[in-house]
Protein backbone atom coordinates (compact mmCIF):
# COMPACT_ATOMS: atom_id res chain seq x y z
CA UNK A 1 0.00 0.00 0.00
CA UNK A 2 1.64 3.51 -0.94
CA UNK A 3 2.05 5.81 2.04
CA UNK A 4 1.06 9.09 0.14
CA UNK A 5 -1.07 11.20 2.32
CA UNK A 6 0.10 12.67 6.34
CA UNK A 7 -2.26 12.78 9.01
CA UNK A 8 -2.01 14.71 12.95
CA UNK A 9 -4.18 12.82 15.04
CA UNK A 10 -5.76 14.64 17.57
CA UNK A 11 -5.39 13.63 20.69
CA UNK A 12 -2.82 10.84 22.73
CA UNK A 13 -4.81 8.75 24.88
CA UNK A 14 -5.39 5.09 24.05
CA UNK A 15 -8.11 5.84 21.10
CA UNK A 16 -5.37 8.01 19.92
CA UNK A 17 -2.63 4.76 20.15
CA UNK A 18 -4.86 2.84 18.06
CA UNK A 19 -5.25 4.98 15.26
CA UNK A 20 -1.97 5.47 14.81
CA UNK A 21 -1.72 1.25 15.11
CA UNK A 22 -4.72 0.87 12.32
CA UNK A 23 -3.31 4.53 9.96
CA UNK A 24 0.12 3.04 10.54
CA UNK A 25 -0.19 -0.86 8.85
CA UNK A 26 -3.81 -0.48 7.05
CA UNK A 27 -3.88 2.59 5.39
CA UNK A 28 -2.44 4.98 3.07
CA UNK A 29 -1.37 7.51 5.72
CA UNK A 30 1.52 8.18 7.52
CA UNK A 31 1.45 9.63 10.93
CA UNK A 32 3.54 12.70 11.54
CA UNK A 33 2.60 14.08 15.00
CA UNK A 34 0.26 14.18 17.73
CA UNK A 35 -1.73 17.15 18.57
CA UNK A 36 -3.35 17.90 22.31
CA UNK A 37 -4.93 21.09 23.84
CA UNK A 38 -1.88 22.98 25.75
CA UNK A 39 -3.30 22.27 29.50
CA UNK A 40 -3.51 18.36 28.36
CA UNK A 41 -0.04 18.14 27.69
CA UNK A 42 1.89 15.48 29.84
CA UNK A 43 4.35 13.63 27.23
CA UNK A 44 6.75 15.18 24.43
CA UNK A 45 6.62 12.41 21.96
CA UNK A 46 4.21 9.57 21.14
CA UNK A 47 5.84 6.16 19.38
CA UNK A 48 8.88 8.56 18.75
CA UNK A 49 6.35 11.39 17.08
CA UNK A 50 6.36 14.46 18.50
CA UNK A 51 3.18 15.68 20.55
CA UNK A 52 2.34 19.23 19.68
CA UNK A 53 0.12 22.69 20.71
CA UNK A 54 -3.59 21.46 18.73
CA UNK A 55 -4.33 25.44 19.54
CA UNK A 56 -0.95 26.14 17.34
CA UNK A 57 -0.88 22.93 14.75
CA UNK A 58 -1.57 25.03 11.59
CA UNK A 59 1.32 26.70 12.57
CA UNK A 60 3.99 24.08 11.53
CA UNK A 61 1.24 21.62 9.96
CA UNK A 62 -0.19 22.78 6.91
CA UNK A 63 -3.66 22.95 6.04
CA UNK A 64 -3.20 21.96 2.57
CA UNK A 65 -0.24 19.45 2.93
CA UNK A 66 -2.00 17.55 6.18
CA UNK A 67 -5.30 16.13 7.01
CA UNK A 68 -6.43 14.98 10.46
CA UNK A 69 -8.48 12.66 12.54
CA UNK A 70 -10.01 13.27 16.24
CA UNK A 71 -9.34 10.37 18.24
CA UNK A 72 -11.67 10.70 21.31
CA UNK A 73 -14.15 8.31 22.55
CA UNK A 74 -17.58 9.12 23.17
CA UNK A 75 -16.00 11.31 26.54
CA UNK A 76 -18.68 13.75 28.08
CA UNK A 77 -21.19 12.36 25.90
CA UNK A 78 -19.20 12.57 22.51
CA UNK A 79 -19.24 16.43 23.25
CA UNK A 80 -15.13 16.44 23.37
CA UNK A 81 -14.56 14.79 20.28
CA UNK A 82 -17.32 16.69 18.44
CA UNK A 83 -15.51 20.47 19.89
CA UNK A 84 -12.07 19.50 18.43
CA UNK A 85 -13.55 17.80 15.09
CA UNK A 86 -15.26 21.29 14.72
CA UNK A 87 -12.50 23.58 15.66
CA UNK A 88 -10.01 22.01 13.48
CA UNK A 89 -12.51 22.52 10.60
CA UNK A 90 -12.26 25.96 11.45
CA UNK A 91 -8.70 25.94 11.21
CA UNK A 92 -9.23 24.66 7.65
CA UNK A 93 -8.20 21.16 8.04
CA UNK A 94 -9.49 18.17 5.79
CA UNK A 95 -10.32 14.89 7.38
CA UNK A 96 -9.12 11.10 6.96
CA UNK A 97 -11.54 8.47 8.10
CA UNK A 98 -10.77 5.13 8.72
CA UNK A 99 -11.98 1.99 7.46
CA UNK A 100 -10.92 -1.33 8.38
CA UNK A 101 -9.76 -4.20 5.74
CA UNK A 102 -11.42 -6.68 7.78
CA UNK A 103 -14.80 -4.72 7.59
CA UNK A 104 -17.77 -5.44 5.17
CA UNK A 105 -18.84 -2.29 3.22
CA UNK A 106 -21.32 -2.50 0.69
CA UNK A 107 -20.17 -0.73 -2.58
CA UNK A 108 -22.76 1.85 -2.23
CA UNK A 109 -23.21 2.45 1.32
CA UNK A 110 -21.73 6.17 2.04
CA UNK A 111 -19.24 6.91 5.16
CA UNK A 112 -18.82 10.63 6.59
CA UNK A 113 -15.61 12.56 7.07
CA UNK A 114 -13.61 12.18 10.45
CA UNK A 115 -15.47 8.65 10.86
CA UNK A 116 -13.87 4.98 12.42
CA UNK A 117 -14.82 1.89 11.00
CA UNK A 118 -13.22 -1.02 13.28
CA UNK A 119 -12.83 -4.59 12.03
CA UNK A 120 -15.67 -7.25 11.65
CA UNK A 121 -18.35 -4.11 10.79
CA UNK A 122 -20.91 -4.88 8.58
CA UNK A 123 -22.28 -1.90 6.75
CA UNK A 124 -24.99 -3.08 3.91
CA UNK A 125 -26.75 -1.98 0.96
CA UNK A 126 -27.17 2.28 0.82
CA UNK A 127 -26.59 2.55 4.83
CA UNK A 128 -25.63 6.44 5.32
CA UNK A 129 -22.94 6.86 7.87
CA UNK A 130 -22.60 11.05 9.04
CA UNK A 131 -19.33 12.77 10.00
CA UNK A 132 -17.30 12.26 13.04
CA UNK A 133 -18.24 8.84 13.58
CA UNK A 134 -17.53 5.76 15.38
CA UNK A 135 -18.14 2.02 14.99
CA UNK A 136 -16.55 0.14 17.45
CA UNK A 137 -15.50 -3.94 16.56
CA UNK A 138 -18.04 -6.11 15.37
CA UNK A 139 -21.58 -4.02 14.37
CA UNK A 140 -24.31 -4.73 12.03
CA UNK A 141 -25.74 -2.07 10.45
CA UNK A 142 -28.85 -3.15 7.94
CA UNK A 143 -29.91 -1.62 4.85
CA UNK A 144 -30.53 1.59 4.25
CA UNK A 145 -30.26 2.50 7.85
CA UNK A 146 -28.71 6.13 8.65
CA UNK A 147 -25.72 7.03 11.44
CA UNK A 148 -26.07 10.34 11.77
CA UNK A 149 -23.22 12.80 13.03
CA UNK A 150 -21.01 12.41 16.09
CA UNK A 151 -22.65 9.39 17.13
CA UNK A 152 -20.63 6.38 18.87
CA UNK A 153 -21.38 2.18 18.12
CA UNK A 154 -19.51 0.33 20.65
CA UNK A 155 -19.37 -3.40 19.79
CA UNK A 156 -22.08 -6.56 19.02
CA UNK A 157 -24.37 -3.49 18.07
CA UNK A 158 -26.73 -4.85 15.99
CA UNK A 159 -29.23 -1.75 14.26
CA UNK A 160 -31.64 -3.77 11.77
CA UNK A 161 -32.93 -2.21 8.56
CA UNK A 162 -34.49 1.48 7.48
CA UNK A 163 -33.40 2.53 11.00
CA UNK A 164 -32.17 5.87 12.10
CA UNK A 165 -29.93 6.92 14.96
CA UNK A 166 -30.01 10.73 15.78
CA UNK A 167 -26.88 12.83 16.14
CA UNK A 168 -24.73 12.30 19.17
CA UNK A 169 -25.77 9.29 20.49
CA UNK A 170 -23.88 6.22 22.10
CA UNK A 171 -25.35 2.93 21.31
CA UNK A 172 -24.09 0.41 24.35
CA UNK A 173 -22.64 -2.96 24.01
CA UNK A 174 -25.08 -5.92 22.38
CA UNK A 175 -27.66 -3.68 22.30
CA UNK A 176 -30.18 -4.42 19.67
CA UNK A 177 -32.93 -2.28 17.01
CA UNK A 178 -35.83 -4.20 15.35
CA UNK A 179 -36.42 -2.81 11.32
CA UNK A 180 -37.99 0.89 11.25
CA UNK A 181 -37.28 2.35 14.20
CA UNK A 182 -35.82 5.89 15.15
CA UNK A 183 -34.27 7.14 17.91
CA UNK A 184 -33.65 10.74 18.32
CA UNK A 185 -30.43 12.91 18.72
CA UNK A 186 -28.65 12.60 21.94
CA UNK A 187 -29.93 9.04 22.42
CA UNK A 188 -28.16 7.24 24.86
CA UNK A 189 -29.11 3.52 24.63
CA UNK A 190 -27.67 0.80 27.31
CA UNK A 191 -25.94 -2.10 27.16
CA UNK A 192 -28.47 -4.97 25.74
CA UNK A 193 -30.97 -2.61 25.52
CA UNK A 194 -33.85 -3.89 22.83
CA UNK A 195 -35.37 -0.94 20.90
CA UNK A 196 -38.37 -2.13 19.41
CA UNK A 197 -40.22 1.28 18.54
CA UNK A 198 -39.88 4.71 17.87
CA UNK A 199 -38.06 7.65 20.73
CA UNK A 200 -37.34 10.71 20.59
CA UNK A 201 -34.51 13.39 21.59
CA UNK A 202 -32.47 13.73 24.42
CA UNK A 203 -33.49 10.08 26.02
CA UNK A 204 -31.76 7.07 28.53
CA UNK A 205 -32.82 4.13 27.03
CA UNK A 206 -32.62 1.04 28.79
CA UNK A 207 -34.39 -2.41 29.27
CA UNK A 208 -35.69 -5.38 26.94
CA UNK A 209 -37.42 -3.96 25.45
CA UNK A 210 -36.35 -0.45 26.19
CA UNK A 211 -38.12 1.85 28.08
CA UNK A 212 -36.67 5.97 28.82
CA UNK A 213 -35.30 6.15 32.21
CA UNK A 214 -36.88 9.13 34.43
CA UNK A 215 -33.67 10.89 33.73
CA UNK A 216 -32.52 12.15 30.34
CA UNK A 217 -28.94 11.22 28.88
CA UNK A 218 -27.96 14.62 29.37
CA UNK A 219 -28.88 14.77 32.75
CA UNK A 220 -26.96 11.75 32.76
CA UNK A 221 -24.05 13.56 32.06
CA UNK A 222 -24.39 16.51 33.16
CA UNK A 223 -24.84 18.22 30.12
CA UNK A 224 -26.82 21.96 29.79
CA UNK A 225 -28.19 22.85 26.18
Amino acid sequence: MDKNKKLVIIGDGEFAEIAYEYFTYDSPYTVEAFAVEKQFITQKSLFGLPVIAFEEMEQTYSTKEYEVFTAITFTNFNRVRTRLYNEAKRKGYSFASYISSKAFVWRNAKIGENSFIFEDNTIQYNVEIGNNVVLWSGNHIGHRTKIKDNSFISSHVVVSGYCEVGENSFLGVNSTFVNNVSIGKNSFVAAGALITKNYGDNLFLKGSPAKPDSKSSLELFNIKE
